[in-house]
């Protein structure tokens, strides 16, 4: 066995399954994409820590466990249409190709976009599209979509987000409370999300995520 899939099967079954994350697709994109390919070159010791890894502008890649408990509420099918928001480099985009029919995958930098594409090409996921633009601002031209995966939390949800899920659909986010954070999956009905409790969690606040301070005289 390689130590690259040593390292995998050691993330798998140290990080992913104890946290009772057990759906075949989840454990088997785990299982086969390289972690290592996916993070700042300068990083790639620390890509299966059980830790964020730090992207540039104070970013972060979730932890394995977080991507795949968040996963594992959404039940992604084979035939969904997945909206990634802040991908980075793009290894959520490349777990999610796996389960997915096709995903969308969304930063707002070029340069990362591009260096998102770079790998995923040489990974040969070719069900992905990387997009550049604001991650609030979704990608309504390639919507609506089935699920939504935002990679970071959020003190609110826009609501151009919300007009892009489809009726039924699913949301995955870490939404804040003060210090604390709790991943939730909001399910669209009547055009409106419907949110559940999934687990705690914590991440930086995305870009367009912040909740907007308004001051008084």
């Amino acid at each position: 066995m390689s130590d690259s899939k040593a390292l995998r099967t050691m993330m798998v079954d140290t990080q992913v399954r104890p946290s009772d994350v057990t759906k075949y697709p989840i454990i088997e994109a785990m299982l086969a994409v390289r972690r290592e390919d996916f993070v700042p070159d300068a990083l790639r010791a620390a890509a299966y820590a059980d830790a964020p890894v730090a992207l540039d502008g104070g970013r972060v890649m979730l932890e394995p466990r977080t991507l795949a408990k968040m996963l594992d509420a959404l039940e992604i099918e084979s035939d969904e249409l997945v909206l990634d928001l802040g991908c980075g480099l793009g290894y959520s985009a490349a777990i999610i190709a796996r389960m997915a029919d096709f995903v969308v995958a969304r930063e707002e930098d070029e340069a990362l976009v591009a260096e998102a594409e770079r790998r995923l090409g040489a990974a040969g996921v070719d069900n992905v599209a990387v997009i550049a633009g604001p991650l609030a601002a979704g990608d309504d031209k390639h919507g609506p979509y089935d699920v939504i995966v935002v990679e970071g939390a959020a003190d609110l949800v826009p609501d151009a987000l919300v007009a892009q899920l489809k009726e039924g659909g699913r949301i995955a986010a870490i939404l804040t409370d003060g210090s604390a954070g709790a991943l939730r999956i909001g399910f669209k009905r009547d055009g409106h999300l419907d949110w559940r409790f999934g687990f705690n969690a914590t991440a930086p606040v995305l870009p367009g995520f912040e909740k907007t301070v308004e001051f008084a005289l």
